[in-house]
């Protein structure tokens, strides 16, 4: 499938099938055809269900390359109208339901612009060369390997094992391509991680002396209400004693104001006394 006798003549007729329009790939995969189509100056856009695939397609090309919405091919919506629209390699045996193979199609068609195409590549089954009560035939035979088709013919269903296999080890190359990445990214992310952890303890020193600044405060806060009330108490015996004095030299005035009636009643009384005295002395 990768052979360049295979891939080439497959990439020269999506090229001249998209008319120099755009081109969207469904199940677009690893990127076996995207990337050489795109390498021809079509501008391809793809539909892919797994994120490993996917992660494996971004090792060749990024999303400004080849733009890629994760999801079903048979739903998922791409921006745009694409002049062209093909999925290779038999991808839409994944559908095994006609309303799924429908749903692609209609799919197909929401992307198409105006006098657009939608390419299908399907392996069609050589029934007639299948032998009555024999479900399986070999298709490929090599040291250490045998591939397989069986077939279900009253349910119109075929199996390509030895694609099956095939696919089956590209998702395990593709997945283990993405842990080697993370694996190589693994002494950056542990550096990221120890200056977060830095950060983090830096941000916990920080909070830590904020917390004694405002206990510090709180406890200012605190002296300062007190002096507030013992300055208030104060001026309240200050005014208390202020009243005593008024009252005390109010008091005082009274008592002058009285010793001075007396002392007018007296020196009256002895005046009265003299004269008294004198009228009996002249009487």
């Amino acid at each position: 499938m990768f052979a360049p006798e295979v891939l080439g003549p497959t990439v020269d007729r999506l090229a001249e099938l998209a008319c120099g329009g755009r081109a969207l790939e469904f199940a677009i995969g690893t990127g076996r055809v995207a990337v050489p189509l795109a390498e021809r100056g079509v501008p391809v856009s793809g539909v892919e269900l797994s994120q490993p695939m996917l992660d494996r397609l971004r090792t060749k090309a990024d999303d400004a390359a080849i733009p890629v919405v994760l999801g079903d091919m048979a739903t998922a919506r791409v921006p745009g109208e694409f002049q062209l629209v093909y999925l290779v390699y038999n991808t839409i045996a994944n559908l095994i339901t006609q309303a799924e193979q429908v749903a692609c199609f209609r799919n197909a068609a929401r992307h198409l612009a105006p006098g657009g195409r939608f390419v299908v590549e399907l392996w069609v089954p050589e029934l007639r060369k299948l032998p009555p009560g024999q479900p399986a035939v070999v298709v490929e035979s090599a040291a250490g390997y045998i591939g397989l088709d069986t077939y279900d013919a009253l349910a119109a269903k075929a199996r390509d094992h030895g694609r099956e296999a095939q696919q089956a080890a590209d998702r395990l190359d593709a997945e283990r391509a993405g842990l080697e990445a993370a694996l190589e990214a693994r002494p950056g992310l542990d550096a990221e991680l120890r200056t977060q952890r830095e950060e983090l303890a830096t941000v916990a020193t920080a909070l830590e002396a904020a917390e004694r600044d405002r206990a510090r405060l709180d406890e200012e806060g605190r002296a300062l209400d007190a002096a507030r009330a013992r300055r208030e108490a104060a001026g309240a015996e200050r005014t208390a004693a202020e009243g005593d004095r008024v009252r005390i030299e109010s008091e005082i005035a009274e008592a002058t104001r009285a010793a001075t009636e007396a002392t007018s009643a007296l020196a009256d009384q002895a005046a009265i006394e003299a004269a008294y005295e004198a009228w009996r002395e002249a009487g």
